[in-house]
């Protein structure tokens, strides 16, 4: 893919970032799953920066119609691997976290009021908005494991102790793509037992 200036992406362009979106998030979050053995129903957030995607600068290049894509590839990896998928907005909603209304009353998350648009919360989000069924907005979360493409700082969503890994897939578009998930903190020094 081209990086992008000051044009909208074309039809062309979003079918192969779709497949591309489906490729690397799948393979990201089969790799988070088995390396940080997460179990059925953990959470993984994706933070994503279009504008990076695109080749632009992140926050300059907004564009939509990648953010639904991307979207629609995270929610297909997390399903494929029993896991749900949360998506932080940008600093204009204060990083807030879109996800299903169930899982925010599940996780007892603090939830606030707003909806997220291209410019006003991420393309990402905004498109995860309009494909969730029941979406809402938490304040934060802590997740069990966290995906970054294009530099958005989305370990600030993830559990302590958070534990880098290397992804098979290190771009997506001209983004990189960079991910953690979580381990429990180690407690009592030598003498104590861990599973």
């Amino acid at each position: 893919m081209q990086g992008l200036r000051d044009k909208a992406a074309t039809p062309d362009e979003v079918a192969l970032l779709r497949e591309e979106a489906e490729r690397v998030l799948g393979a990201c979050v089969g790799e988070l799953c088995e390396a940080g053995k997460l179990s059925p129903g953990g959470v993984i957030v994706l933070g994503c920066s279009t504008s990076e995607v695109a080749g632009g600068r992140i926050g300059k290049y907004s564009v939509p119609d990648f953010g639904a894509a991307i979207a629609e590839g995270m929610i297909a990896a997390c399903k494929a691997h029993g896991m749900r998928p949360a998506f932080q907005c940008c600093e204009h909603l204060n990083r807030a976290i879109v996800m299903e209304e169930d899982l925010l009353k599940e996780l007892g998350l603090t939830r606030v009021h707003a909806v997220p648009k291209p410019k006003a919360g991420g393309s990402v989000p905004a498109a995860a908005w309009k494909i969730l069924g029941h979406p809402a907005l938490a304040m934060a979360i802590q997740a069990d494991a966290a995906i970054d493409v294009g530099d958005t700082l989305v370990g600030m969503q993830i559990r302590p102790v958070a534990v880098p890994l290397r992804p098979s897939c290190p771009t997506l578009g001209h983004a990189r793509v960079v991910m953690a998930y979580s381990r429990w903190p180690l407690i009592g020094g030598e003498r104590a037992e861990y599973r």
